[in-house]
């Protein structure tokens, strides 16, 4: 009865951790143009790296106003807000509000996510 549980619990994970495992494949962001050579992170921030598509509404001092796609990495569902951009936020552009984007988040030492870099589409 024990090797069912255990055959079961390791079947479970394994069907729940797949999506996670292949999303990064599936967000179809090309990222290969971003230079992350100079962006201030530890190698923590940068192993955890998010990349979403997104519409930009309105970029202000420090903060941009999205509307992204959902993130399944981090469990957000499409959404509208308000992210903060990190310091060393790299603009791969002039962005006015319309603009198709994909931004990478990094998660601060505080839990919560920021816009590293926002490169055109």
């Amino acid at each position: 009865m024990n090797l069912i549980k255990t055959l079961a619990l390791a079947g479970f994970l394994a069907v729940s951790t797949a999506p996670v495992t292949f999303a990064d494949s599936k967000h179809g962001a090309n990222h290969s143009g971003m230079d992350h050579s100079d962006m201030p992170m530890n190698a923590d921030q940068m192993e955890g790296a998010v990349h979403t598509q997104a519409v930009v509404n309105s970029i202000g001092d420090g903060t941009a106003n999205v509307t992204h796609d959902p993130i399944p990495e981090i469990g957000w569902p499409a959404m509208t807000m308000d992210l903060p951009l990190t310091e060393s936020a790299q603009m791969m552009g002039d962005f006015a509000a319309g603009d198709s984007v994909t931004l990478m988040l990094v998660k601060g030492d505080d839990g919560l996510y920021a816009i590293s870099a926002i490169m055109p589409n």
